[in-house]
């Protein structure tokens, strides 16, 4: 069922309910409205495009990963070496003792004490410390040299995930570059959105979107998974005014939304009807354009809306979502893919 049929059966069953309870009534109609987003048809060829980014995004985890290691190596590499040369000072000091007290002076300092057993113990003490010491910076000379070698196979291995991370970079923006020229001709696209401005998603420390799972629960009646990313997207929409009913997580099928990384936005109030039209159509235009404004902020990966689709680096283009309804050609709502 697409989402033009969707609203005859909704409104025939509304009225075969007239005579049912307000609860029973309002059951039915949210029962409605995300089956008929259920059965869209699936965005556009986006599979190539989303397992793309995917081996993006883990290939740039994993370097990520690699670097966290070596942040670790080198710390411990400056607190080794502080220890060693404190135990370096510290053995330093006890030769020059053990040299002062030995032989014949520490044979005349036992004769000339009160307590020959305190001065005894105290030498085998000072050996003892002398001893550990030195087993303690045996350690850490060995341990330095292990670092050191690591450091040089980690460095190495951050060299080639480098280059792995740009092959599937450049794979996803060859990806993006395809699925934005399917699309057709360019576009001038929605114009500009009067909502406020979204707070910016959590990123890596150089600027970069971490890899993200499909870790949160998604709060729309899809009732399945989203990435943290994407909830943050859905959530400052919201705070940004845009309100209306909104799926999330599909369970099978291609591109973003089994992912938990995409949201469909529906232009109209109640669910997924047909083309979008008056408010409703003014509504999907200032809610496409805000998804493209704070496309940086949000970590967009590209939007559709109204025979449209919007990518960061080639903008607004004709779309043809290939049925010809209002949900293939997402006239009644506005699709949000995150990276």
């Amino acid at each position: 069922m697409n989402g033009t049929d969707a609203r005859p059966a909704a409104t025939s069953a509304a009225r075969r309910l007239l005579s049912f309870p307000i609860v029973a009534v309002v059951a039915v109609v949210l029962l409605v409205a995300p089956a008929s987003q259920s059965s869209a048809q699936e965005e556009g060829a986006s599979s190539g495009l989303s397992q793309a980014i995917e081996d993006y995004l883990n290939a740039q985890d994993e370097l990520a990963s690699l670097e966290q290691q070596q942040e670790d190596l080198e710390a411990e590499l400056a607190d080794s070496r502080t220890e060693v040369e404190e135990l370096t000072a510290e053995l330093d000091e006890y030769a020059y003792i053990a040299y002062t007290t030995s032989d014949m002076q520490s044979m005349s300092a036992i004769m000339a004490s009160g307590d020959p057993t305190q001065a005894l113990n105290a030498m085998t003490m000072l050996e003892f410390l002398g001893e550990s010491r030195a087993d303690r910076l045996h350690q850490l000379t060995t341990r330095l040299s292990e670092i050191e070698a690591t450091q040089q196979t980690l460095a190495d291995t951050i060299a080639e995930q480098e280059d792995v991370t740009d092959e599937m970079e450049d794979a996803r923006d060859e990806a993006a570059r395809e699925l934005a020229a399917s699309g057709g001709d360019a576009s001038d696209g929605p114009s500009a959105s009067d909502a406020p401005a979204a707070e910016p998603a959590p990123r890596n420390a150089d600027g970069t979107l971490p890899y993200q799972g499909c870790t949160e629960d998604d709060p729309t009646p899809a009732d399945g998974c989203v990435t943290p990313r994407t909830l943050h997207a859905l959530e400052q929409a919201q705070i940004a005014g845009f309100t209306r009913y909104v799926s999330c997580y599909r369970p099978s099928g291609s591109g973003e939304h089994p992912k938990g990384r995409a949201c469909d936005f529906s232009a109209q109030p109640g669910g997924f009807g047909g083309d979008a039209g008056g408010d409703d159509y003014d509504y999907g235009q200032n809610l496409a354009a805000w998804f493209t404004e704070n496309a940086h902020e949000l970590g967009v990966q590209y939007v559709i809306w109204y025979r449209q689709i919007w990518f960061p680096s080639s903008g607004w283009r004709s779309y043809n979502g290939g049925n010809g309804d209002p949900s293939s050609d997402h006239t009644n709502h506005v699709h949000l893919s995150i990276r």
